[in-house]
């Protein structure tokens, strides 16, 4: 199989970025740095890429220059085991970022990011219809999903209002 590694394209923080994943995700590091030389078209010494791992995911961040920005149509997702991962997630990417709705958030760099937890999806499609509508629900009036919250409206009885 072909190693397939994402690569972020920023106009001048990719190191600044690869900096920051790394000291918020476990075991991850920056693993090699390359610089613009006389070709250009940035001045040469200029930050090219930044390759990193986080926590095994191969990563490339590129300076690219001003022509793109991200926006919500590519996110990372970090299934988490519990609240505390949740919210501790949620508390680093979010600082200095943008919160979204359903445990989508836009962080200081304007990568999107969904914090959510391991097994929500099996809850929002039970088989019990009313389960897993009251799930989508209470699920669609959060910011940072709550685990103890959606499994209440989950396990709640009676129909979706």
């Amino acid at each position: 199989m072909p190693r397939i590694t994402p690569n972020l394209w920023f106009d001048t923080e990719s190191m600044m970025a690869a900096e920051f994943y790394v000291s918020v995700f476990p075991n991850s590091w920056i693993t090699s740095v390359s610089y613009y030389n006389d070709a250009g078209p940035r001045p040469a010494g200029t930050v090219l890429t930044v390759d990193f791992v986080l926590d095994g995911q191969e990563y490339t961040a590129i300076n690219g220059g001003p022509q793109f920005t991200f926006d919500e149509a590519i996110s990372l997702l970090i299934t988490c085991a519990d609240q505390d991962e949740i919210d501790y997630y949620w508390s680093k990417l979010s600082e200095g970022g943008e919160e979204g709705q359903c445990g989508w958030l836009k962080d200081k760099f304007g990568l999107s990011w969904q914090v959510v937890p391991g097994g929500m999806a099996e809850v929002l499609a039970d088989a019990d219809q009313g389960r897993a509508e009251r799930a989508m629900k209470a699920m669609l009036g959060m910011k940072k999903i709550d685990i103890a919250a959606l499994r209440a409206a989950a396990d709640a009885s009676g129909p979706v209002t």
